[in-house]
């Protein structure tokens, strides 16, 4: 009964009604808002930088993290690539053979990583044939390269090209080939974007003579959620004279950086919390001082004030869940578009970031996750304040409110 009158009390002013939902609508369009661009970015930028090349979880031999050198290669073999991938979560595994050698062609020389791969493998794990913009992809049997764009345009190279690569093989002796230039790809890090050379596998193993040796074996887990149990189930499996890390151990200062943006974010959201609770508050306020002759007048014709201050209540509850509900309807299509078009800035803003190795695209991301958790927060904040009334209602004069 007192339910059914809470929800009929509700429609007897409909405008204040629609500002309190308003004031609710808004608070949770605003937070998911801030949210989703938070790990969109954040999204945005493991997949520039992780998964189109490091990949999630590596697999060396011991002491190629510090040391990352050719002597510091593996034999693959069958056994350690079976031992990989029958690990609890991983999906795929692509080998590499990396080195840093010297790119050159006329008179212009750039730096470079060269990295050999399966392509067929590499395009499973990283999806780097999605960064193709220009010639074809390599196969197995490949003798050319994949330059990245911001090194051709450096080197003013493009397909059918070729280039020189000079580094330091296996054995200490010089390692020189003369490639074409099969294809470009363009990486969303403007780090990766400017330096890195890929060729088949078979064909870096005889630049480098490194018959049947690798560096690194990439793994894909299931879920990129899953990446510090995949990682930790490899070093269970694998020989001691191997070494496992995911790509927060390859890369500390992404992680740190992520855990420093959290922290900050984590400030914004506390005080547009407080913002949204002055803003419900205030319509809960403008709603208790209209209705101050009501209350009285239902406690001195006999109601009690248990029964009113329920139903004040249960007002505030419809009214946040309605506000809450609408609020989510209103931001899905606003992060929908957010992430379909994702905020992007040029100039010197794009400059800064790009100086730090980033892309300067701000996505958002569309996660159920951030939508329910964003509508649960407003909904306590606004149960939360409407204690106020409840408890003006207990302690309400009828006489006074009467005269009000």
């Amino acid at each position: 009964m007192l339910t059914l009158l809470a929800w009929r009390n509700l429609w007897r002013n409909r405008s204040r009604s629609f500002i309190t939902m308003a004031s609710v609508w808004c608070a949770v369009v605003l937070a998911v808002a801030l949210s989703s661009l938070q790990k969109g970015v954040f999204d945005h930028l493991i997949a520039n930088v992780v998964s189109f090349y490091s990949g999630y979880v590596q697999v060396h031999h011991a002491g190629y993290q510090s040391e990352q050198t050719l002597e510091n290669s593996f034999p693959l073999t069958d056994s350690v690539r079976q031992a990989v991938l029958s690990a609890p979560g991983v999906v795929h595994a692509t080998p590499r053979l990396e080195a840093f050698a010297l790119v050159s062609t006329g008179e212009k020389t750039r730096g470079c990583m060269v990295a050999g791969i399966e392509p067929d493998g590499e395009d499973r794990v990283t999806h780097l044939k999605s960064k193709l913009v220009a010639g074809a992809f390599l196969h197995e049997r490949s003798t050319g390269v994949l330059l990245a764009e911001g090194l051709a345009k450096r080197l003013r190279v493009g397909p059918g090209d070729t280039v020189v690569l000079l580094g330091q093989g296996y054995y200490g002796s010089t390692a020189a080939g003369k490639y074409a230039v099969e294809g470009l790809l363009r990486f969303g890090s403007p780090a990766l974007n400017d330096q890195v050379v890929f060729l088949a596998l078979a064909t870096a193993q005889h630049w480098l003579d490194a018959p049947d040796l690798v560096t690194t074996l990439v793994v894909s887990p299931r879920k990129p959620a899953e990446t510090e149990s995949v990682a930790a189930g490899l070093r269970r499996t694998l020989p001691a004279d191997f070494e496992t890390l995911s790509w927060q151990e390859m890369m500390p200062d992404i992680r740190e950086h992520i855990q420093t943006d959290t922290a900050s974010s984590a400030i914004i959201k506390a005080v547009l919390y407080l913002l949204i609770a002055f803003g419900i508050f205030a319509t809960l306020l403008m709603m208790l001082a209209e209705r101050q002759r009501e209350f009285g007048m239902l406690v001195a014709l006999g109601m009690k004030k248990i029964q009113l201050a329920r139903v004040v209540l249960f007002e505030t509850i419809f009214i946040t869940i309605t506000g809450c509900l609408v609020g989510i309807a209103v931001s899905i299509p606003l992060v929908w578009w957010l992430k379909e078009h994702p905020i992007r800035f040029s100039g010197e803003t794009a400059e800064v970031y790009e100086r730090f190795g980033f892309e300067a695209v701000f996505p958002a991301a569309l996660s159920p996750s951030i939508f329910v958790n964003q509508a649960v927060a407003v909904f306590i904040v606004g149960v939360l304040l409407s204690f106020y009334p409840v408890i003006k209602v207990l302690s309400i004069n009828p006489v006074e409110a009467m005269r009000s």
